[in-house]
């Protein structure tokens, strides 16, 4: 199986799987409403959502198939537990979720929603198999083993988040460019929660039309989505800039952010760091060993006075221990070297033409032929 990676940008591709009746036993120990679209508003900020399911006995959970239908959830009716006598929901999700990684391999993310336990095999073989693995589930209704099991767990009670606050602005901007910029903040703290340090316009973009598919630029009254970060950095809901490779503006702060110090490198925008004292140079390497001083001769006494310096010793001349050139025996003279090319040999005499019979010795051996047939 080839496996697959998630874009350049993180954008994923994802799967989700809703085991209702796990999440209707914890909603019935709670007494709430189970709210998908708050659900999919968080998991838009992941990625592209291409698949999803849920699996219960809707007889039970009849309320609660408006909304699902509405938010375009496929509803498996899985037969009532009384009747099969077991939990019927759990299998069909696992070979849905197994034949859906076998055979697609644009998908590299997988969504459980759901606090059992009995998911814990699925969630392990998914990772085996490359996937990302995302757990969702009631704060009170989810196993410890599944939750340490994921690589991501979100609680449905951490959904309830106070949405973006806009600045005052001033009271020429409309209600409709306010709703567009409330947007805007939105996509940017969510790009911030997924760790995303590089907000570049395409990606603010793509988030904004994750989360309501319907935006259009040119319906608030803008030609091109870098005129909608323009006006909102002009009222100082953000501070831009251009990248200095793609030349296309990338978001540096919003809201109550510190201020960001661009970089060199790349055109990414980081915060400068204090620069370094300069060290004292270096003092100059000593020699290693100092010059001997000359050795002085001690102070004549009363008993080095009386003995004589000794004589020093005659020189020996240095032998030479090459030979003179004189003594060296001439090198004998080489012949020289006939260089001409060899001269052709002579053509092969041809073998000498027999000589012919005389006719007169022929007729002598007829005579003596002759002869001897007589006798």
């Amino acid at each position: 199986m080839k496996l697959t990676r998630h874009n350049q940008d993180g954008e994923r591709t994802l799967a989700v799987f809703i085991d209702f009746e796990n999440i209707g036993i914890g909603l019935n120990l709670r007494r709430d409403r189970f709210e998908i679209g708050r659900v999919l508003e968080r998991l838009v900020e992941k990625g592209k959502i291409v698949c999803k399911k849920a699996y219960a006995d809707w007889s039970r959970f009849a309320n609660y198939t408006t909304p699902l239908h509405e938010s375009a959830i496929e509803l498996i009716e899985i037969p009532q537990r009384r009747s099969t006598g077991k939990n019927s929901a759990d299998i069909r999700l696992c070979v849905d979720a197994m034949d859906l990684a076998y055979s697609k391999d644009h998908i590299d993310t997988f969504v459980i929603v759901s606090g059992d336990s009995d998911f814990s095999p699925l969630v392990s073989k998914l990772k085996e198999l490359g996937k990302h693995v995302i757990g969702l589930g009631l704060a009170e209704a989810t196993s410890d083993l599944l939750r340490d099991n994921c690589d991501e767990f979100i609680y449905y009670d951490d959904l309830d988040r106070v949405s973006a606050v806009l600045p005052r602005m001033n009271s020429a901007v409309s209600d409709v460019k306010q709703k567009v910029f409330g947007l805007l903040i939105d996509s940017l703290l969510a790009l911030r929660r997924e760790n995303k340090e590089v907000l570049f316009s395409s990606m603010v973009k793509d988030t904004m039309k994750r989360k309501k598919p319907s935006f259009n630029e040119e319906y608030h009254g803008y030609r091109t989505f870098s005129e909608l970060l323009e006006e909102a950095a002009s009222l100082g809901l953000i501070e831009i800039e251009k990248h200095k490779t793609s030349g296309t503006y990338v978001v540096v702060r919003f809201g109550s952010e510190p201020r960001m110090n661009p970089q060199v490198d790349g055109g990414a925008t980081r915060q400068a760091l204090p620069a370094r004292q300069a060290l004292p140079p270096r003092p100059a390497q000593q020699a290693i060993a100092a010059p001997r001083p000359a050795q002085q001769s001690p102070a004549p006494t009363e008993n080095n006075s009386a003995r004589p310096a000794p004589a020093p010793r005659p020189a020996r001349p240095a032998a030479d221990p090459r030979p003179a050139e004189d003594a060296r025996p001439p090198a004998p003279a080489r012949p020289p070297v006939d260089r001409r090319p060899p001269a052709p040999r002579p053509p092969a005499p041809f073998p000498p033409k027999p000589a012919e019979p005389d006719p007169a010795d022929d007729n002598m051996l007829d005579a003596i032929e002759g002869r001897y047939l007589d006798d």
